[in-house]
C-alpha cells in the first residue's frame, strides 16, 4: 500500500466539514476544526496542510454531497477517496457519534487501510446516470398519477370492462364518464391530464437518454449490451450509466455481489445458513436486471428485433449473447419446474445475466478517455 504523509478525514455536510489529520509515521490522529463547504475554504486547507510538500490522501463518505469535493482535491494534484458508508467499519458498543468523532475515525482507518473507495464518475457519465435516474423519477410519478385516478374511478364505482387499461380505448370510456357533481368532473379531468403529462414527460426522457447515449463514447458498450435478450436502449444505458467500466470487476461473481444479487449467509462451525439475496450495492442495476430476466420465460430463438440489434455488434458478442439465451432460458424453465416462486426464478436469471453482462463488458471495453 502506497505511504503518504498526512491522511486526511473530511466529515462532509451541506455547510461545514470538519477536518482531521492522522500521521503518516503512526503518530496521533488531530482534529483541525471545521471549514465551510466551499471551494474556497477547502484549497485553504489544502494550502495549510501541503506545508513541506508533504504528500497528502484525503477522504469523505459517499453522500448527497456529490463527488465535487473529490474533483477539485484531484484538479488540485492530490489524491482522494470517496468511501463507501455501508463499509466502513464500526464498534458494535459504539454509541456516541458526533461531526469530530467521524472525521477522526475516517482519518484513523485511512491510515489503516480499512475504508472501501466507491467508483467515482467523471462529468458525462455522472450526467448520463443523473439523466437515467431523473426518467425512474419520472416513470415514478406517472405511476402514482395512474393509480390515484384508478382509485378515483373505484371509489365511485366506474369499472373499465375492457381488456388493458391506459390504451386509446381506455382513454376514450374515460371521456364518457359522466358525474353527478360537477367539481368530481373537474378531479377527474385533472388526474387524467396529470397522468398524459407524465407520459409526455418519461417519452421525452425517453428521446434525450436515446439521443444522449447514441453520441456517448460509451455507445458502442451499450449497443453491445443491447444484443442480450431483454436488454433495451433504456436498460442497457442504465446499466452503463450506474456501473461504468465493466472491466473494473475482475470476474463475473464480483458483478454479482456488487448488484446485491448473491445469497447471504449466516454460518457457523458445521452450521450453514444461507438466505435471500444480500440487495446490497447499486439498486438501479438491480431492478433493470431483474425486469430484464422476466423475458427468458420464454423459449431461446432469435427474434427479429433481437437479430437486428445484435447485427451491430461482433461476432464475439453476438455468441455471448446467444449462449445467454441458450443457458438462461433452460435455467428458467428448470427452476420453474422445481416449484420455484417466479420472483426467485427471475432473481436467479438475473443473477447469472449478470454474468453475461460482464462477459461482453470485457469483449467491448471502454476506452481509457471514456
Amino acid at each position: 500500500m502506497e505511504e503518504f504523509s498526512k491522511y486526511i478525514g473530511l466529515d462532509v455536510h451541506k455547510e461545514t466539514i470538519a477536518v482531521s489529520v492522522a500521521e503518516g509515521n503512526g503518530g496521533e490522529v488531530r482534529y483541525l476544526g471545521e471549514i465551510d463547504n466551499t471551494p474556497d475554504a477547502m484549497e485553504k486547507l489544502i494550502k495549510h496542510l501541503r506545508k513541506g510538500g508533504t504528500d497528502l490522501l484525503f477522504c469523505y463518505e459517499s453522500g448527497p454531497c456529490g463527488y465535487g469535493i473529490y474533483r477539485q482535491i484531484v484538479d488540485l494534484g492530490w489524491k482522494c477517496k470517496v468511501v463507501a458508508t455501508s463499509l466502513i467499519p464500526k464498534k458494535a458498543g459504539d454509541r456516541v457519534k458526533t461531526d469530530r468523532r467521524d472525521s477522526m475515525m475516517l482519518a484513523r482507518l485511512l491510515r489503516a487501510g480499512e475504508l472501501e473507495a466507491v467508483w467515482v464518475p467523471d462529468g458525462t457519465q455522472e450526467a448520463l446516470r443523473d439523466l437515467t435516474r431523473a426518467r425512474e423519477d419520472m416513470k415514478h410519478l406517472q405511476r402514482q398519477a395512474k393509480q390515484r385516478l384508478l382509485a378515483f374511478f373505484l371509489r365511485h364505482g366506474k369499472r373499465y370492462s375492457g381488456q388493458s387499461n391506459w390504451t386509446q380505448a381506455h382513454f376514450r370510456w374515460m371521456e364518457g364518464i359522466k358525474f353527478d357533481q360537477p367539481v368530481q368532473q373537474i378531479v377527474m379531468q385533472e388526474y387524467i391530464n396529470a397522468v398524459q403529462d407524465g407520459g409526455k414527460r418519461v417519452a421525452g426522457m425517453d428521446r434525450e437518454i436515446e439521443r444522449v447515449a447514441q453520441a456517448s463514447t460509451t455507445w458502442p458498450v451499450i449497443e453491445s449490451l443491447m444484443a442480450l435478450r431483454g436488454i433495451s436502449l433504456l436498460t442497457a444505458t442504465t446499466i452503463i450509466a450506474e456501473i461504468g467500466d465493466l472491466t473494473r470487476f475482475a470476474s463475473a461473481p464480483q458483478l454479482m455481489a456488487y448488484l446485491g444479487l448473491v445469497p447471504s449467509e449466516h454460518s457457523s462451525g458445521d452450521r450453514v445458513r444461507r438466505g435471500g439475496i444480500t440487495k446490497t450495492g447499486n439498486s438501479h442495476v438491480r431492478r433493470v436486471l431483474i425486469e430484464s430476466a422476466w423475458t427468458y420465460r420464454h423459449a431461446a430463438r432469435k427474434t427479429a428485433a433481437i437479430q437486428r440489434r445484435a447485427e451491430c455488434t461482433s461476432e464475439k458478442v453476438q455468441e455471448i449473447a446467444w449462449n445467454a439465451q441458450k443457458r438462461l432460458c433452460g435455467r428458467y424453465r428448470l427452476l420453474e419446474t422445481k416449484g420455484k416462486l417466479k420472483v426467485q426464478v427471475c432473481t436467479a436469471v438475473a443473477r447469472e445475466l449478470a454474468g453475461f453482462i460482464w462477459a461482453v463488458g470485457q469483449a467491448m471495453p471502454l476506452s481509457p478517455n471514456s
